[in-house]
């Protein structure tokens, strides 16, 4: 096993847009090894690269039934149906709020061995590949909370002993609470 540390809120690595993977290497494979291998030990539903402080785009999941990676994701919100529901994040310790999402999607990416992947998700997988996404796209799930839910969800970070610490990495790991 290859757990990483997680980081945390305040990190810098967490608001950066990651870079497109382009080498489909044993590097990468050990990636895709230690994110999978970090997201089950802190009971995670979904965790993408900057979380653990690499800079690719990459997310591994494990929610609504499926589990696997992508490389250089990108998704497609197919119909205007959205879906209002509790989210969390590994990089987020002890914050859960609802959050608006599309409800279906075409997610595409490709496999650590450079193949083609594309699936319609809804539901529970639809709103992980949209919260990993945005990872990697530098936004944190706080920035798509309505004002009301951010302003107490940075009520509760700027409360918490680790923000109030100055702790930016992680080692230990939490208890499942559905966090992405």
């Amino acid at each position: 096993m290859s757990i990483q540390p997680v980081r945390l809120f305040g990190d810098p690595v967490l608001r950066t847009r990651a870079d497109e993977v382009v080498d489909f290497d044993r590097e990468l494979h050990q990636l895709v090894e230690d994110l999978t291998d970090t997201m089950h030990d802190r009971g995670g539903a979904g965790i993408a690269a900057p979380q653990i402080g690499v800079g690719l785009r990459v997310f591994t999941y494990n929610c609504g039934g499926l589990s696997g990676h992508l490389v250089n994701p990108t998704y497609e919100v197919l119909g205007s149906g959205e879906q209002v529901g509790p989210e969390g994040c590994l990089s987020i310790p002890g914050v859960r709020a609802d959050c608006r999402r599309a409800l279906t999607v075409r997610a595409k990416g490709v496999t650590m061995h450079g193949e083609p992947v594309s699936f319609e998700c809804e539901g529970i997988m639809a709103r992980c590949v949209q919260h990993e996404t945005d990872h990697l796209d530098g936004v944190l799930f706080l920035a798509r909370l309505e004002p009301a839910d951010r302003k107490d969800a940075m009520r509760v970070i700027r409360e918490s002993d680790w923000f109030r610490a100055g702790i930016t990495v992680s080692t230990e790991a939490a208890a499942p609470a559905g966090g992405r």
